[in-house]
């Protein structure tokens, strides 16, 4: 099971990986550790990345980039409208209402929802993380800014599944960071003491995230989040384009902004100026080079002029931190650190803002990149069976407060309770109670739609169906529960109808009523219901006050509520012999979702077979332009070496022949050949290889030809010297077979003869000719020689028998029994020793450490 998390970020990407006991960031093919968010469509294939970033000027129209925060959003959303004006590609509306891009793929124009535009960027992303684990990846964890909305979220995992990757958790940027600075600090107060509290300060390229998180030993708990979606790093580089768009309008009369193009290069160069400011003070020139109509351009600025324009922007740094005081209630001593990460939070002016707002020396323990990849790294690690990892558990909250709202039969007009308040905790699970006849809808909202940054407070409407009524025609209790996930997106996780059964009387005096029936729910469920008592102060708000039985009829009446009640009446109500037993049944209901922007389960079907053919299209692209590079790389390397290390291994008529069909080659690969299928490559390269290759054969076989009959010389040479030792009666050969030894000699003998003709006949032969013998020729030689010599020569000498008296001696043992030098009375040192080095053998045992 792979343990990988993902931090897709608007500008750039990172991929952390468990790998050696740790967790690391991957580096794609480029050995950078970064991949930008980038995607470029071409007529043959699509390039993501790295690749992609260089295509961004010259490919304008076909380059995708700042897509991140289309997801789940409408293509009349006021936020796509003022986007658009900012990017060079074209957006549209998809059939479904949603966002998407037209661009040109394959020499068409063609499609994309923003859905399948991340899910390229996140398949990238899995290549680049299987190349760093060298395994298949399926499972991972990927991070989203904590402002997401439901309708964002379900498009982000969309996204994964189109990239076939499997989201355990969609985990909010800054909680990511609170668990990669958690989960490694051991000096944590103890669970019972009091907690430390943390407030993690994330300045992106596109949004300004706060939250303060209170961590235990093992325990993580968000507090409460604030945000500035609309502030970030490229917001100091629109600062600087359009400074200089007027400086260069006035200084070279030129009209930057009507060239996309010169506007590219330009927010380029800005955010390399901006960096530079950050840490140097001094004035720091721009210069671009033909920036329009072939004219160079040159700027100064220094960080003093800087943050000066970018007043406006710094002043929107304090609200979100005060937000985050004013929510948790809490004051600057009670903070223990600030941590900020995130690219943005390098600027100077940015840094002296929070440490003056918290009057604090600011943390910068976490690698600010990296980090939001690290820690999502950990929560796949700590949800995957496969690691084991240090126990800590995160609590998230819910970041903007949710209602259910519905019809209400009694009365006309909308009920309507808030489920789940602001800064709720999450994941969590909520029963809540309706009495109804019919199938009935309930719609969910986001409360308080001014705080939202996102147009549409609608989540979603869920029909709970086949609802009927009880036998005696009264209504029937639902229970509906609803559910915010570990992604962080709400739904109704399950709805059941509770069928009350009257049985024959007993005469059992207690009276078994449906509440009591209720103590089998499953201990999660009672949490929630327990819960749900805080509820009906939100719905007598809203409604005045009725009755039971009027209350019995609305659906906005609370399980634990309704159960006190009919407790206390039958308190009140004497004793009776006999009752009528009752028996509930709780059966399941369906739930119809209609969700707020989801991708119905056949359009994604689509997407995902689109990105398989996707995948396949760059993978045959990737072999005919590998096809094509081969020919190009043996028509320069063939060219050299013909006026090189082959010259003199090649006849004049050869080397006419075969530069002239590579500098045909050379031609076509430039004009007709440009664009070829794979196959026309690889049938070029054949034919070249038919000339080429003789002559690389005799170059390689004279450079190895000497080593082969050296080898084959050195075993010759050893065997002979065996043979003499042998004709010399010495005593190590002396019992060699005399047979053998002369089939040895003779295969010796012929093994000379055949290697002093070749090389003769060798020598006399032309090098632009073939060689009459071959290196593999010379190894089987040698392979023979030792296969039929090494068998005879190598056989070992037999042991020499005892004399006789000894063997004697052996058989009829000690002597007057006196112990012989080998018998074990002569030994008892010997022995005891062996006993204690047992004895100590064993008591060392279980201390040893064994796996």
């Amino acid at each position: 099971m792979s343990v990988v998390g993902f931090d897709i970020g608007f500008q750039n990407c990172y991929v952390a990986v468990a790998r050696g006991g740790g967790i690391e960031t991957a580096a794609n093919e480029y050995s950078d550790r970064s991949t930008p968010s980038c995607v470029s469509l071409g007529p043959r294939n699509r390039s993501v990345g790295a690749a992609a970033k260089s295509q961004v000027v010259s490919n304008v129209k076909n380059t995708l980039q700042g897509f991140k925060r289309f997801h789940g959003r409408a293509f009349t959303d006021p936020f796509v409208t003022t986007e658009q004006s900012k990017i060079a590609y074209e957006l549209l509306q998809m059939s479904n209402g949603t966002t998407g891009v037209r661009v040109s793929y394959m020499e068409e124009d063609q499609c994309f929802s923003v859905e399948q535009v991340t899910g390229m960027l996140m398949t990238k992303l899995k290549e680049t993380a299987e190349t760093a684990l060298k395994k298949p990846v399926m499972d991972c964890v990927i991070s989203v800014p904590c402002f997401y909305t439901d309708a964002e979220r379900r498009s982000v995992m969309d996204a994964a599944q189109i990239a076939g990757l499997n989201c355990l958790r969609l985990i909010n940027e800054t909680t990511s960071v609170a668990l990669a600075y958690g989960i490694y600090k051991q000096d944590l107060p103890a669970p019972e003491e009091k907690p430390r509290n943390v407030v993690f300060v994330d300045l992106g390229h596109s949004a300004f995230q706060v939250s303060v998180c209170a961590f235990n030993k093992g325990k993580l708990k968000v507090l409460a989040t604030a945000f500035d979606p609309y502030l970030g790093g490229r917001n100091f580089d629109e600062i600087l384009v359009n400074h200089f768009c007027e400086e260069f309008g006035k200084k070279y009369k030129l009209d930057v902004k009507s060239k996309i193009r010169a506007v590219l290069r330009l927010f380029q160069e800005c955010e390399k100026l901006k960096k530079l400011m950050s840490a140097n003070a001094s004035d720091l020139p721009m210069n671009i080079e033909c920036f329009m109509n072939d004219i160079d351009v040159s700027g100064v600025l220094n960080r003093a002029q800087f943050e000066e324009m970018c007043s406006t922007l710094l002043s929107r740094v304090d609200s979100p931190l005060r937000s985050l005081m004013e929510q948790t209630k809490l004051k600057r001593e009670d903070i223990y650190a600030v941590e900020i990460v995130g690219g943005a939070t390098r600027i100077p002016a940015v840094k002296e803002r929070i440490a003056k707002f918290f009057g604090k020396t600011l943390s910068t323990t976490l690698n600010a990149d990296e980090a939001v990849a690290r820690g999502c790294a950990l929560q796949c690690a700590i949800l995957s069976p496969a690691f084991k990892v240090r126990e800590f558990s995160i609590t998230d909250l819910v970041p903007f407060p949710i209602s259910m709202r519905w019809n209400s039969p009694a009365e006309e007009g909308l009920g309507d309770c808030e489920v789940f308040p602001k800064n709720h905790a999450a994941p969590f699970s909520k029963v809540l109670t309706f009495y109804r006849k019919e199938p009935f809808d309930l719609e969910a909202i986001y409360n308080y739609p001014k705080e939202l940054p996102y147009p549409d407070p609608k989540i979603g409407r869920f029909t709970i169906q086949k609802v009927v009524p009880q036998t005696d025609g009264s209504s029937s209790k639902v229970k509906v529960k609803v559910r915010v996930n570990i992604h962080g997106v709400f739904s109704i996780s399950s709805a059941s109808l509770v069928e009350v059964q009257k049985c024959e009387e007993t005469d059992d005096v207690p009276m078994e009523t449906d509440q009591q029936s209720q103590t089998n729910v499953k201990e999660e469920e009672s949490k929630m219901q327990i819960d749900q008592q805080e509820e009906p102060a939100h719905g007598d708000g809203n409604h005045p006050p009725g009755s039971a039985e009027s209350q019995k009829n609305e659906i906005d009446e609370m399980e634990t509520s309704e159960m006190a009640s009919k407790e206390d009446k039958n308190r009140d109500q004497p004793p009776q012999a006999k009752k009528a037993k009752v028996k509930t049944k709780t059966v399941d209901l369906p739930i119809e979702n209609n969700l707020q922007w989801q991708l119905g389960q056949q359009l994604l079907n689509i997407f995902i077979e689109t990105e398989g053919k996707m995948i396949m299209q760059d993978k045959l692209e990737k072999e005919r332009n590998d096809a094509k590079n081969a020919l190009e790389e043996y028509v320069y390397e063939s060219r050299d070496k013909l006026c090189g290390i082959y010259e003199k291994f090649v006849s004049k008529d050869e080397q006419n022949k075969l530069s002239l069909l590579l500098e045909d080659t050379e031609n076509w690969l430039y004009e007709e050949g440009e664009d070829q299928g794979k196959q026309v490559y690889i049938d070029k390269l054949t034919e070249l290889k038919k000339l080429g290759q003789p002559i690389r054969d005799r170059y390689q076989e004279f450079e190895d030809r000497p080593r082969a009959f050296d080898e084959l010389g050195r075993q010759v040479q050893q065997y002979m010297k065996i043979i003499n030792s042998y004709r010399n009666k010495e005593e190590q050969y002396d019992h060699l077979d005399p047979v053998e030894m002369e089939k040895v000699g003779k295969q010796v003998q012929e093994a000379m003869e055949w290697m002093n003709s070749k090389m003769n006949l060798q020598s006399k032969q032309s090098l632009t000719q073939a060689p009459l013998v071959k290196c593999a020729e010379i190894r089987t030689k040698v392979k023979e020689l030792v296969n039929l010599c090494n068998p005879i020569v190598s056989k070992p000498k037999p042991k020499a028998e005892p004399p006789k008296e000894e063997k004697e001696a052996e058989q009829n043992g000690p002597v007057n029994g006196q112990p012989s030098a080998d018998s074990e009375g002569s030994t008892p040192a010997t022995t005891e020793n062996a006993q204690k080095n047992a004895e100590q053998h064993q008591q060392t045992l279980p201390e040893m450490d064994i796996e």
